[in-house]
């Protein structure tokens, strides 16, 4: 009989029901947020298509307005989350600046990229130069400093404050392919290699030395390390097959 009353849930202190449901929500959302920046990141390289209401621009340029819209406030979410009690004020600043630096690089992309493809040769002239500096290289380093860090400041807030949740693996686990993926291919494709496999590579090592113990009670933890380790992972495989780092579009995979 008390057996049949533990299965059921009867006996169970109330607050480890609550930290359970906050655990179950906790990896839900991250598993939102995995599947949101794929749609948001990667998703404009396949909208070619002439804008209609304006065919100066293309259905990725318009549809790429609403990316910081989406992500940022989910980043939010995740950074109210990823600790026990409410963040600092220096937290918070740390937050806000990561969050420039994102908003800033992916804004600077979206209307270099967009104007870029009106002037076709990034070598064609001056303006095409510049264009291609702000959306290729400035406008990627800024917006992946900022994707890097705010996983950082999530990660070093949980580890310092744990919320007391369990990581929910059958969740975890997918959701850290997801966004592995498209770290790599949104900094692969970026130009941002040069400062983000050296950083994957360091994060993965970091977390196997001294935060292996931590994974099943800091979920955010979990989700990143898996992640970084797939992104690594993918980053080795795609070096091995083309014997170097080549773009996407330099293989000729997307346009």
């Amino acid at each position: 009989m008390a057996s049949a009353r533990i299965h059921r849930g009867v006996g169970i202190p109330t607050h480890q029901k609550a930290a359970g449901r906050e655990s179950l929500r906790l990896s839900r959302w991250v598993l939102i947020f995995a599947i949101l920046t794929p749609i948001f990141v990667i998703g404009p390289a396949l909208m070619g298509q002439t804008f209609p209401p304006y065919p100066l621009m293309h259905i990725a340029d318009a549809f790429d307005l609403f990316t910081p819209l989406v992500l940022i406030p989910s980043y939010w979410l995740l950074f109210q989350w990823s600790g026990k009690g409410s963040p600092s004020l220096s937290e918070g600043l740390i937050f806000m600046l990561l969050a420039a630096f994102w908003v800033e690089g992916q804004g600077m992309h979206l209307a270099a990229n967009s104007i870029g493809h009106l002037l076709g040769d990034p070598g064609a002239s001056d303006a095409a130069k510049l264009t291609y500096f702000y959306d290729e290289q400035l406008g990627h380093y800024l917006w992946h400093i900022g994707l890097l860090g705010l996983a950082v400041l999530l990660i070093y807030r949980e580890w310092l404050r744990p919320a007391g949740l369990v990581t929910s693996w059958g969740i975890t686990l997918p959701a850290g392919v997801i966004y592995g993926f498209t770290v790599f291919a949104s900094t692969l494709e970026g130009q941002t290699a040069p400062m983000s496999l050296p950083f994957l590579i360091l994060a993965t090592l970091f977390t196997l030395v001294w935060g292996r113990d931590r994974l099943r009670e800091q979920p955010l933890l979990a989700f990143f390390f898996a992640s970084f380790l797939i992104a690594a992972l993918f980053y080795t495989g795609w070096g091995l097959y083309w014997g170097g780092l080549p773009e996407f579009s330099e293989v000729g995979i997307i346009k």
